[in-house]
């Protein structure tokens, strides 16, 4: 099964990425995709078994549990393989994150003008206590 058939499904998808935060119990990942695709419990197993097969995840036992872990090889095999496409989005994704740190810059600018501003007058704020007079 070529590694874009594995990493089309959601479900599959969503399984990779509880994976990629650390090493998980079957039982761990069958609650968290249960609750969020509403499918059975053999179903997530079933999911399971594809990516094992695949070669995406591995599983070790603990007892009686049974954990999985993600594989990196295929991923990279994956990743690899959209090289020729990066040309397509990178300049996209560049000029977003430009945008991003502009943002930040000029939020932290701000903040840093209201502060030295405070410093400089302090009494120029009003405090959010002060009682309504009444006539």
């Amino acid at each position: 099964m070529h590694a874009l058939d594995i990493l089309g499904d959601p479900v599959r998808r969503r399984i990779l990425e509880l994976l990629a935060e650390g090493e998980r119990s079957a039982g761990e990942i069958g609650d968290e995709v249960q609750r969020e695709f509403g499918i059975s419990q053999p179903a997530v197993s079933q999911h399971l078994r594809v990516l094992r097969e695949s070669g995406f995840a591995t599983v070790r036992p603990e007892g009686a549990r049974r954990l999985y872990a993600i594989a990196p090889e295929p991923l990279e095999n994956a990743a690899a393989w959209f090289d020729p496409f990066r040309r397509f989005w990178q300049p996209h994704l560049d000029a977003l994150g430009t945008e991003l740190a502009r943002g930040r810059r000029t939020r932290r600018l701000a903040a840093e003008r209201e502060a030295d501003a405070a410093i400089e007058d302090p009494h120029t704020e009003e405090s959010d206590t002060t009682e309504p007079q009444e006539e």
